[in-house]
């Protein structure tokens, strides 16, 4: 569901971009999320969430970690106390 590419984690739907997060890389060791974005026939489904996930999930495989300057992401991690671990 979710698809990834340097620099950003989206989703498709029936051909379009939907959500999307975008990164930067900050050395090897460490990623900046600076933007979240659901399309707003979707806001509501959880799909922030998902990229989120897989961005820790990945952070955790690959041993880096986040800093997040996106409202939607900081909001994510202070929520979600088991995500923290990645957190810079």
């Amino acid at each position: 569901m979710v698809s990834k590419t340097p620099g950003r984690y989206f989703i498709n739907w029936d051909g379009k971009m939907i959500a999307e997060i975008t990164y930067s890389v900050a050395g090897e060791t460490m990623i900046i999320i600076d933007h979240t974005y659901v399309s707003d026939d979707f806001r509501g489904e959880g799909l922030g969430k998902i990229m989120l996930n897989q961005a820790v999930e990945d952070a955790r495989k690959s041993r880096i970690k986040i800093v997040s300057l996106c409202p939607f992401a900081k909001s994510f991690f202070e929520k979600n106390k088991n995500a923290q671990d990645v957190l810079k």
